[in-house]
């Protein structure tokens, strides 16, 4: 089997397991969630992904993958990270705390899609032996990271139930 295959068949299943653990699990618990805890602990994994500047790390990740994919990816990482490590210290001041959501969001969001667009312009599923160490992170990370993503996007679009006293 190629690399290119290989990879793509984990991308692939790294979203099918999310998607399976997620629609059973986590979505069921954020959707009873008030929106801003759900938010919250959306906003709690995105936190992590400061981890994306490893993959400018020598030695981490071989000299195989292009720097106009490693680069964009480790710098689009770290500032959600930061934006999401920002809401998280923002959430008692709620408006600041609501636009450091969508900023994560947007960015995250943003961050990955533009990173799917640079892997194939740069064929890196062809070169997926080069993640060396962060070979986890494509195919196992950046898929919850995505539908995570996509959760808070629809938490924060869908409409607010409001509690209306006595009922």
């Amino acid at each position: 089997m190629s690399p290119q295959l290989l990879f793509q068949l984990h991308l692939v299943f790294g979203y099918v397991a999310w998607l399976l653990c997620f629609r059973t699990y986590v979505w069921p618990r954020l959707k009873s969630m008030d929106v801003f805890d759900a938010q919250r602990a959306i906003a709690t994994l995105h936190s992590f992904r400061f981890f994306g500047l490893a993959f400018m790390l020598p030695g981490v990740v071989g000299a195989g993958l292009p720097a106009s994919f490693t680069v964009f990816a480790a710098y689009g990482d770290f500032a959600t990270g930061l934006l999401a490590m920002s809401a998280l210290l923002a959430a008692r001041i709620r408006p600041l705390f609501w636009s450091f959501v969508v900023a994560f969001n947007v960015v995250g969001a943003t961050d990955l899609i533009v990173d799917y667009y640079h892997a194939v312009q740069a064929d890196v599923p062809m070169r997926a032996g080069e993640f060396g160490a962060m070979y986890a992170i494509p195919v196992i990370y950046v898929p919850v990271l995505a539908i995570t993503h996509a959760a808070a996007f629809y938490l924060l679009l869908r409409p607010q139930m409001k509690m209306v006293p006595g009922y």
